[in-house]
């Protein structure tokens, strides 16, 4: 299973940035994990899956801004180990 946290920046918040992103999971498929707001105005991904090349499509999703009213400037990708998830969902 790989798993990795990004950190979204740019204008990511308020524009429907987490809703189209879990649309995107979910269009995609076999992507677990969470996403959320966080204070600096960044949005949090933790993502995994046992298809490498379906994460990889979902990431670059991400970089593309999957809301048509983002704009997202900058993802950091790092490996993460975090709890499996069994789904895909939007956090408080």
């Amino acid at each position: 299973m790989k798993k990795v946290r990004l950190i979204v920046s740019g204008r990511v918040q308020g524009v429907g940035f987490r809703y189209s992103t879990f649309n995107l999971a979910e269009e995609i498929g076999d992507i677990f994990g969470r996403v959320w707001n966080n204070d600096d105005g960044t949005v949090e991904i933790l993502a995994q899956s046992n298809n490498s090349a379906k994460l990889s499509q979902f990431i670059q999703g991400v970089r593309k801004g999957p809301s048509p009213w983002s704009k997202v400037t900058y993802v950091d990708v790092s490996i993460a180990n975090f709890k499996d998830f069994t789904d895909f969902r939007m956090a408080n």
